[in-house]
């Protein structure tokens, strides 16, 4: 994937990821809770983000349904190492200290990772 997924379009994604296909309308209630978005605010993301790629629709009648055309999973990945190149140079074990030196693991955390870290070594 090599298009940038933008704040606001995290929130569509999320919706869409959900929950497939989604209306307009559908979109826009979410939202409007959640964000506090208008609908021309909803249809407008829409159409940028069909532009760039990252959802389609399908028509039936009057009606658009949507849905996201990249995977949850994969936006993760990306984020993460652009995150991770930005702040930390791409250094994980910087990364890991800070979160070490300012108590930000938690005990189900460091269980986690423990588990990762001896999958790895396997």
């Amino acid at each position: 994937m090599g298009v940038k997924v933008t704040g606001s379009e995290w929130y569509i994604l999320e919706c869409l990821w959900q929950k497939e296909p989604k209306t307009l309308m559908q979109i826009a209630t979410e939202l409007k809770e959640r964000q506090g978005w208008a609908r021309s605010t909803c249809a407008t993301m829409l159409k940028r983000m069909e532009e760039k790629g990252l959802i389609t629709y399908k028509g039936q009648g009057r009606t658009k349904y949507f849905y996201a055309r990249i995977e949850r999973e994969e936006v993760v990945r990306k984020e993460t190492k652009d995150f991770l190149e930005r702040v930390y140079h791409g250094s994980i074990s910087m990364m890991m200290s800070t979160l070490v030196e300012k108590n930000e693991l938690s005990e189900k955390d460091i269980e986690e990772l423990e588990t990762i870290l001896e999958k790895l070594k396997k």
